[in-house]
C-alpha cells in the first residue's frame, strides 16, 4: 500500500487527474451497461413490446448522460488550471442541456412508436387506432420541435457573451420578428395548420382520400406536408393547409365500409326480376360482400336503353373496388351466355303504306 502512495504522488498532477477522469468513464459506461441489461430482461418478460421501445429510445443519451454525472461528480478533486475550470464550466453549460434535451425527444419519440405498437390499423374497423396515431404523430413532432427549441435557449444563455447581448436583441426582435414572419409566412401557415389538424381530424393515417382527381391513402402527415400513397404506388406530397382550405374526398371519415357500384345499359325489354335474382345468387356467393346490404335498380330510361345500377357493401374501399368488377363480370358474361336478348338493339321503324304509294309523275 505504501508503495501504491508513493507511485501516485510521484505521478504528475495531469496524469493523476486523466486517471481520476478515465475511472469516472469507465464506472459510469460500466453502471450504464449493467442497469441496462437488467432493464432489457425485465421488458422481455413483461407481456407487450411497449417497455422495449422506451428501453432502446433511452439507451444511447442515457449513457452519455451518467458519464456526464460521473465527470461533474469528480470536478472538485481535480486540480485544474483557473483557464481550463473555466472551460470545463462553459462546456458543461452547452452539453448538460444538450443531453437532457437529447432524452426528452428519445422519450417522445419512444412515446410515438409505442401508440404505434399499441394500435393496430390492420384490422377491419380501425376509426380510434387511426385517430389515436395521427395525434400522437403530429403532436410529437411539435413537441420535439418545442423540446429542440428549448435546448438550443438554454445552450446559448450559458454563454456570457450572448446574455450579455441580450438587451440589444430584444430591442431588435420586433423589427426581426415582422420580417421573419413575412419571409416564413408559407412555413408558418402550414405550420399552424398542422396543429389546427391534429385536433380538428380532418383526415388520419390510413385515411383513403380522392384529392388533386388522384385516389389514395394517407401513409405519413407531417407538421407542414401530408404523404398520399396513390394506387400505382407513386406519392403525392401535400401541403397541410390544403386539407382545411380546400374541399376533398374522405371515404372513411366514420367508417371504412363502402358502397360498391357498377350501371348497365340493357334493352328495355329485359327481364329485370330475373336480372335481380341471378344478382342476389352472385352477391351471396362473393366472399368480398360484408354481408350488409345490395340491391339492384333501373335508375334511368332512354329511347333505345335502360340504366341498371347495381350496388353492393365492401369493408373497405380496396374491397370495394374489387368487389365492383367482380360483380361487373358475372353479371355481364350471365347476360352475354343466358340472357343475349337482354342487350341494347337500335330499333328502325319503317313507314311501308309511303314505300308502296306510286310516285307522282
Amino acid at each position: 500500500m505504501r508503495n501504491i502512495e508513493r507511485t501516485l504522488n510521484d505521478l504528475p498532477p495531469i496524469a493523476l487527474d486523466l486517471g481520476t477522469i478515465a475511472i469516472a468513464v469507465l464506472a459510469a459506461l460500466l453502471l450504464h451497461g449493467v442497469t441496462f441489461r437488467l432493464l432489457r430482461r425485465f421488458a422481455a418478460r413483461t407481456p407487450g413490446s411497449v417497455d422495449d421501445v422506451y428501453v432502446d429510445q433511452a439507451w444511447r443519451p442515457a449513457r452519455w448522460i451518467l458519464v456526464a454525472i460521473a465527470l461533474a461528480g469528480v470536478r472538485k478533486p481535480l486540480r485544474l488550471p483557473d483557464r481550463w475550470d473555466d472551460l470545463w464550466t462553459q462546456v458543461a453549460g452547452l452539453v448538460v442541456p444538450l443531453l437532457m434535451g437529447w432524452f426528452a425527444i428519445a422519450m417522445i419519440r419512444g412515446s410515438v412508436k409505442a401508440i404505434e405498437i399499441a394500435t393496430d390499423i390492420t384490422v377491419a374497423d380501425n376509426l380510434r387506432a387511426r385517430r389515436r396515431r395521427t395525434r400522437s404523430a403530429i403532436l410529437g413532432r411539435i413537441a420535439i420541435i418545442g423540446v429542440g427549441f428549448i435546448t438550443i435557449c438554454l445552450m446559448l444563455l450559458s454563454i456570457p457573451s450572448i446574455r450579455s447581448v441580450g438587451v440589444t436583441l430584444m430591442a431588435s426582435a420586433g423589427l426581426a420578428g415582422l420580417a421573419v414572419g413575412a419571409a416564413a409566412q408559407p412555413a408558418l401557415k402550414n405550420i399552424i395548420a398542422g396543429i389546427q389538424m391534429a385536433f380538428t381530424e380532418p383526415i388520419r393515417i390510413d385515411d383513403v382520400v380522392i384529392i388533386e382527381n388522384e385516389w389514395g391513402r394517407i401513409e405519413e402527415i407531417r407538421l407542414t406536408y401530408v404523404v398520399v400513397a396513390l394506387w400505382d404506388e407513386r406519392r403525392l406530397v401535400v401541403p397541410v393547409s390544403k386539407f382545411l382550405e380546400e374541399s376533398f374526398q374522405n371515404w372513411t371519415r366514420r367508417t371504412s365500409g363502402l358502397l360498391g357500384s357498377a350501371f348497365f345499359w340493357l334493352d328495355p325489354t329485359a327481364n329485370i326480376p330475373r336480372l335481380r335474382a341471378r344478382f342476389e345468387e352472385v352477391v351471396r356467393a362473393e366472399p368480398l360482400w360484408d354481408g350488409r346490404a345490395f340491391v339492384l335498380q333501373v335508375t334511368d330510361t332512354k329511347p333505345d336503353a335502360i340504366e341498371v345500377r347495381i350496388l353492393a357493401t365492401a369493408t373497405d374501399a380496396a374491397r370495394a373496388f374489387d368487389l365492383r368488377c367482380a360483380l361487373r363480370e358475372a353479371m355481364l358474361a350471365y347476360i352475354r351466355d343466358e340472357m343475349p336478348e337482354a342487350l341494347p338493339r337500335r330499333r328502325v321503324a319503317m313507314d311501308t303504306e309511303r314505300q308502296d304509294r306510286p310516285a307522282v309523275v
